[in-house]
């Protein structure tokens, strides 16, 4: 039953607790928060700004891009300002806040531009693989999930680690007072939920990330093999 005559040995490597033993870096966990609305009252953007409280109350730290400025993909050089700014700071986030409004039953445009400039992988640096992440969205109307389930299958493709919680809060413009700061209630109290258990997930997954991440496929289409070539080779 254990005779696997497809697998090369050379570049397996069995998960152990020894290699997840990694230390973890000594910053504060770091965090990069992205919303999909241009208008000057986004309740997108005012539910990533409570988001970012909450984080910095956990001791992270956080950077908010605004999409202002940013171009469609393809039509402008990956030199431009605004892509650089926001590949810079994917780079040196160890984690994602992702929160989309639902237009016409999915996320806006203005999300998806942002992730499309995101590339899988550039110069073999991976902006967004390994990294945590947690999906929010916001409503006009009643309570949906379309979003997030949308935003949650973006994660996958950015192989991203996704937290299993999430926010959606329903008839935003009611949930946000004058001065846009979100109102006491069970979304807020799912809010807190949501950003403590992302700030949970990062400190167990950075400094591991690479080695969560690593393939058996690729390590062998590479010629490369496991980090820990000598207990490759002693499991072999």
């Amino acid at each position: 039953m254990t005779h696997l005559p497809a697998l090369t040995p050379a570049y397996l490597d069995i998960p152990s607790e020894r290699a997840l033993s990694a230390t973890a870096p000594d910053h504060p966990p770091r965090f990069l928060l992205l919303y999909g609305s241009l208008r000057d009252r986004s309740y997108s953007r005012l539910l990533v700004e409570e988001a970012d409280r909450l984080l910095r109350r956990f001791g992270a730290e956080t950077r908010i891009y605004d999409p202002r400025g940013l171009p469609q993909p393809d039509d402008a050089d990956p030199a431009h300002p605004k892509v650089a700014e926001l590949r810079a700071a994917s780079l040196w986030s160890e984690g994602h806040v992702w929160c989309s409004p639902e237009r016409h039953g999915a996320m806006t445009g203005i999300f998806k531009t942002q992730i499309d400039w995101l590339p899988l992988e550039s110069g073999g640096v991976r902006p967004t693989q390994g990294r945590t992440l947690a999906v929010m969205q916001v409503n006009a109307g009643s309570q949906s999930f379309n979003t997030i389930n949308q935003l949650r299958v973006l994660g996958r493709w950015m192989r991203m680690i996704t937290i299993p919680n999430q926010s959606s809060v329903a008839k935003a413009f009611n949930e946000f007072d004058d001065e846009g700061r979100m109102k006491p209630s069970p979304y807020y109290d799912r809010l807190v939920d949501v950003m403590e258990e992302l700030v949970k997930f990062t400190l167990l997954t950075r400094g591991r990330a690479d080695y969560l991440v690593d393939r058996y496929s690729e390590r062998k289409a590479e010629d490369r093999h496991p980090a820990a070539a000598s207990l490759a080779d002693a499991r072999a």
